[in-house]
């Protein structure tokens, strides 16, 4: 079954969610994130409890996002080449081994940091499967909506695992924590394995010669990223997201150099995921697909916009307000949403979507610690006001091509 809304129709989150496919690959997925946020909450606080160091409670985020730029360049092609339900499910499978191990084997830290970062090494061949399937299952507009569904349900779930994560850990342990987060992920793998049907690996385009896994990934990717259509849309979806997750890096440093009450960096960190909630909703609810794309550039340079002004040295709540509006921003990506797939053949969409992915997780690794280097010279909040202006400079960049 495929949900069909062409471009010029706009289509409904109704309509959308009622598509099988996607409505369980979304609820997995959600679960998913969802208790990967709280295993690396309690991983982090174990870790911290163990050396009492922050570098090292830090580094299991890092672990987490940095690897899946190997696994994007190495083993891309996986996504395609592979069938989907068994290669979702032992994605799955694997989190869930990988927090029961980190729960009940004892191991010292940089065994447990190297773990993380193997499996998630393997995250963009899961994803870009994933995504594969969503795409084959949505068309036109309806596939615009469930990327936006798929975002709003990412950023939820992602709150939900922040807000439980230290009241997980506080009621059951760090151990225990780390086995709800197995057991969310052997949910998700049962769900993928008893409720997907048996779909087919990827075509092969006619008269393409056998070649290995990692030739197949190197090529694909090398093809992908020298395509300037691509390149121009690839860019789009991983420069803006750098900039404002180097600035929500320097939130809890920039509340403590203003003086803002002690549990006030949990509230502004909530700011920007709860804007990206409302600015996906009301861009895929309000907005009619041609004005999702003439509103590309303008989104864009409003994730920007707000960060100005940290230079100026904000209070509590008019941070926490900037902070909201650059959140709706990345609503922008609704807009090349539709363009990215008409420009990637359909025999690597798996594996394009594997190395977007890859893109958008090394870089938003990436822009932290830039930033980061950047406050230790000036401060928070003039580093906070040079990512914004980095998002404006990137928009105006784009605008040319992103016009075409």
């Amino acid at each position: 079954m495929t949900t069909t809304a062409p471009a010029a129709r706009q289509a409904t989150y109704r309509e959308v969610f009622a598509e099988p496919r996607f409505r369980l690959l979304l609820l997995t997925r959600s679960l998913a994130i969802g208790a990967d946020t709280l295993r690396t909450v309690a991983l982090s606080m174990l870790i911290f409890a163990v050396t009492g160091s922050p570098l090292l409670a830090a580094m299991t985020y890092g672990a987490a996002f940095l690897p899946q730029a190997i696994g994007g360049t190495l083993l891309g092609a996986l996504a395609d080449r592979v069938r989907p339900r068994p290669l979702i499910t032992a994605g799955y499978g694997l989190e869930a081994a990988t927090a029961a191990v980190l729960a009940l084997a004892g191991l010292p830290v940089a065994a447990s940091l190297a773990l993380v970062a193997g499996i998630a090494c393997l995250t963009p061949v899961f994803g870009g499967a994933s995504s594969r399937l969503i795409a084959e299952a949505l068309d036109g507009d309806a596939y615009v909506l469930g990327r936006s569904l798929a975002n709003i349900a990412a950023s939820a779930a992602q709150l939900l695992g922040l807000a439980a994560g230290g009241a997980t850990v506080a009621a059951l342990g760090t151990q225990h924590a780390l086995l709800v987060t197995a057991a969310c992920h052997l949910v998700a793998a049962g769900a993928i394995r008893l409720q997907l049907p048996s779909l087919p690996a990827a075509a092969k385009p006619a008269g393409q010669p056998p070649v290995s896994m990692l030739r197949q990934s190197r090529t694909v990717n090398r093809q992908l990223i020298t395509d300037p259509a691509v390149r121009i849309l690839l860019l789009a979806t991983w420069l803006p997201p750098a900039f404002i997750a180097a600035a929500e890096s320097l939130i809890v440093p920039y509340a403590a150099q203003h003086g803002f009450p002690a549990g006030s960096p949990g509230l502004i960190l909530a700011c920007v995921p709860a804007g990206m909630i409302a600015g996906d909703f009301a861009a895929g609810r309000l907005l009619r697909p041609a004005a999702r794309e003439r509103l590309t550039i303008p989104l864009m340079m409003a994730a920007g916009l707000p960060l100005l002004a940290f230079a100026t040295g904000p209070p509590l709540p008019v941070a926490a307000g900037l902070l909201v509006v650059t959140g709706i921003g990345p609503a922008y990506i609704l807009g090349i949403q539709r363009r990215f797939l008409d420009a990637v053949p359909a025999p690597v969409l798996g594996q394009a979507f594997g190395l977007l992915s890859t893109g958008l997780m090394t870089f938003q690794g990436a822009g932290p610690a830039l930033f980061g280097a950047v406050a230790e010279i000036t401060s928070a909040g003039s580093a906070m006001t040079l990512a914004g202006a980095a998002i404006i400079v990137t928009a105006l960049g784009l605008l040319p091509a992103l016009r075409k």
